[in-house]
């Protein structure tokens, strides 16, 4: 019988035992992956003397058109102040819309311009890019492990956040 301490397999460890080392390295794994992730964009951005929270903030209101400022915040965990400085130059640079809701007056819902839709695409493009061709040389059983893996750092009221998401509820 195999000893589950004593690493082995293609990665060379057990899923169960893992060293203090082997979870530093996919730490730092994570950390230089995000790089990667975000450098295309973060290029484009810096063009236009935007950041990562523009990028955010056009990416979910893409994802869920007319939601509202409230949901935004609470997709987003910023602050009201750091986020209405992001919309409000979204805004006033013509990329973001917002409306006043309907049934309750007080409510934002936000939606994103032509020109919003186009820079969140040239934006989200890169990063499909480099999402598919890491994907296609991991394999699906990667693809899929990996995800279970993504959920499972999330605590469960992001989880539940994500899945909400997933499923075009906006609660």
């Amino acid at each position: 019988m195999n000893d589950p301490r004593v690493p082995h397999g293609q990665g060379g460890e057990t899923l169960l035992f893992l060293t203090d080392d082997q979870l530093r390295q996919g730490i730092e794994a994570m950390f230089f992956a995000y790089r990667g992730f975000t450098a295309d964009p973060d290029r484009i951005l810096a063009d236009i003397s935007y950041g990562r929270a523009h990028h955010r903030a056009l990416h979910f209101i893409n994802g869920a058109p007319g939601t509202t400022v409230n949901n935004l915040l609470r997709i987003l965990g910023v602050t009201k102040q750091s986020l209405n400085r992001v919309l409000r130059t979204l805004i006033e640079d013509g990329l973001v819309e917002s409306r006043v809701g309907r049934a309750d007056k007080r409510e934002r819902h936000l939606f994103l311009t032509e020109e919003g839709r186009a820079l969140e695409r040239r934006l989200s493009d890169a990063q499909r890019a480099r999402m598919r061709d890491a994907y296609r040389t991991a394999g699906p059983e990667a693809v899929s492990g990996f995800k279970k893996v993504l959920e499972a750092m999330m605590d469960s009221e992001l989880r539940r956040q994500y899945h909400a998401l997933r499923e075009g509820r906006n609660d």
